[in-house]
């Protein structure tokens, strides 16, 4: 009897000499072609560090103070008269607008005060209400003086330097206080 040998097929195989190269491009590719958001906060300008020990008080005159404050129910007083946020700029528009013409020292202050446990969003909201009525102003003296908008000036510029002198923003952003059990 004779027997017939079967020749033995090797078994299949991947190839995978190449597969970290492949996947080193892939992981290239997608950190190259992610987009990540950074959230970059509020752009506030911080006063420099004054020890208490030098820190002078001054007291402002209740005419010159706007005083905001939110309770942690979202509850808005302006000048301790209840207020709608939305309300906030054109409640202070007037107020701004008549101290242009006086020294720094009559200048309308701002100040914003909330409650620890205040929504974030509703201090925000109010905090850009404030801003929007100090922009509105200047906007508004821009057009009056130069016949420009305030865009259209250079921020460099004798006129820019003259609004945000006649029109300094002033805002006090008050610590909240702690909570009493």
């Amino acid at each position: 009897m004779i027997q017939i040998k079967k020749k033995k097929k090797p078994d299949p195989e991947i190839p995978s000499s190449s597969m970290a190269d492949i996947s080193f491009l892939l992981l290239l590719f997608f950190m190259v072609s992610t987009v990540i958001d950074v959230d970059t906060g509020i752009g506030l300008t911080l006063p420099e560090f004054i020890p208490p020990e030098q820190q002078t008080t001054v007291p402002i005159s209740k005419d010159r103070l706007a005083a905001v404050l939110i309770n942690e129910n979202g509850d808005v007083l302006l000048n301790n008269e209840i207020i709608a946020i939305p309300q906030i700029s054109k409640t202070l528009i007037p107020r701004i607008e008549s101290k242009i013409d006086l020294p720094d020292t009559k200048k309308l202050v701002v100040s914003v005060k909330t409650d620890r446990k205040t929504n974030y969003n509703l201090y925000i909201q109010a905090l850009d209400q404030v801003k929007e009525a100090y922009f509105s102003v200047r906007e508004q003296y821009s057009q009056s003086k130069y016949g420009k908008r305030l865009v259209d000036l250079n921020d460099k510029s004798e006129e820019m330097k003259e609004i945000r002198e006649k029109i300094p923003i002033t805002i006090s952003i008050a610590e909240p206080e702690a909570i009493k059990k």
